[in-house]
This record gives C-alpha cells, structure tokens and sequence, in this order.
C-alpha cells in the first residue's frame, strides 16, 4: 500500500505548476515567433529539382530573402526551377505584386526542349491571361518588347532572372546576357501579377508564394 504523504502531494503539485509554466512559455514564445515573421519563416536554401537557391542575396545593394521556390512542369517534362526573392518576405500575392521593393525571379532551366518560339508565345499568352484586357491592350508594346528578349533556346543549365528595382524598372538577364529594362511600373506589375496573380499557374504561385 503507498502512502501519499503531504511532502509527496506538495512536490506533485510544485511540478503540475513547473510543467505548466513551460507550456506557457512556449505558447508564448511561438506566438511572437509568428507575429514576427508573419505566421512562418523563411530562412536558409531552399531546393528543388536538385537545384539549390540560397535563402539570401544582394541586389542592388538590397538583401534580399528567398520567398519560395517552384517547379515547372509541362507534359510530365520538367522545364525550369525557379526562386522568388524579395527585401521583405510574403505570403500575400497582392504584396508581392504591387508592394514597392527590389524583387527577383531566378529561373534554372532543365531541358532543351524550351525553344525561343515557345517561350515567346507562352510568355505572351499567360501575361495576357493574368492580366485585365484593358492593360494588356494598352501594354502591348511592353509585352513584344519582353517576349522579343527571349530569343534564345534554353537548355539544362540556362538561367533567365528578372528584377524589378524602384526607380528603374523591370530588367531581363536572358542566358547571361543583359536584354534591356522596361522603366514602366504598372507593366512590372503586370509581370508579376503574370507568375503570383489568381489566374497564374497555380503551382507557381503557391511555391513562389510558401503557401
């Protein structure tokens, strides 16, 4: 037979008030973790594809940090990995698209099945979905421009990075070669909109985006 003795019954209830010091602790501690950061973190590489993004980068004497990464498919064909790198990290497509900060787009192709002629035509077709008709009419000089860039086939290994920088504009890197800005603002949101909008592809943006 056990005998429960005051001593027993006061230690008892000293732990039963430790342990539940240390629940409330991390409550709250993972509460303003996730104040802080949004409701997640973005921190470190990320990979995809066996491509490695860092989870950090310099831009036009900005850092940025990596938001998310995705995979695009096409026929069971794996296309390009791509990263999308911002100064301050979102989960909401509307801030990403139209906030005013520097961001980026990293695209590491994986076939050379990617020729210029697809990707002009697929450009200027999902921009002109993403997008309402009245900008895209009233863009479409911008959007010729842009898609008049990619004049080249890609192949594994090939990179394509857009970035957007305040004041600038919009700035294409297509194989290593610099192709020009658009200085336009509401066009760079347009491009935006065209990879994190409600109508892009889905799988993109949710990667891009974290969520």
């Amino acid at each position: 037979m056990t005998v429960i003795t005051p001593f027993l019954i006061g230690f008892r209830r000293e732990e039963e008030k430790y342990m539940m010091t240390r629940r409330i602790l991390s409550i709250v501690l993972m509460t303003s973790l996730l104040v802080l950061t949004g409701g997640s973190t973005w921190a470190g590489d990320m990979e995809i594809a066996d491509v490695t993004f860092p989870g950090q980068k310099v831009v036009d004497g900005k850092t940025l940090t990596l938001n998310g990464v995705a995979l695009k498919t096409k026929f069971f064909i794996k296309v390009f990995a791509g990263g999308f790198y911002l100064e301050t990290p979102t989960h909401d497509a509307t801030e990403a698209i139209e906030s005013e900060q520097v961001k980026q787009f990293v695209l590491h192709y994986l076939t050379s099945r990617a020729t210029a002629e697809k990707l002009q035509d697929g450009f200027k077709e999902a921009i002109a979905e993403a997008n309402p008709p009245e900008l895209v009419a009233k863009y479409r000089k911008e959007i010729d421009l842009y898609a008049s860039w990619l004049d080249q086939d890609m192949a594994p290994g090939a990179t394509s990075v857009t970035t957007y920088v305040p004041g600038k504009g919009l700035t294409l890197v297509f194989k290593g070669q610099e192709k020009g800005t658009i200085a336009d603002k509401t066009f760079a949101q347009m491009y935006f909109r065209y990879n994190l909008g409600k109508d892009a592809d889905e799988d993109l943006r949710e990667g891009y985006l974290g969520q």
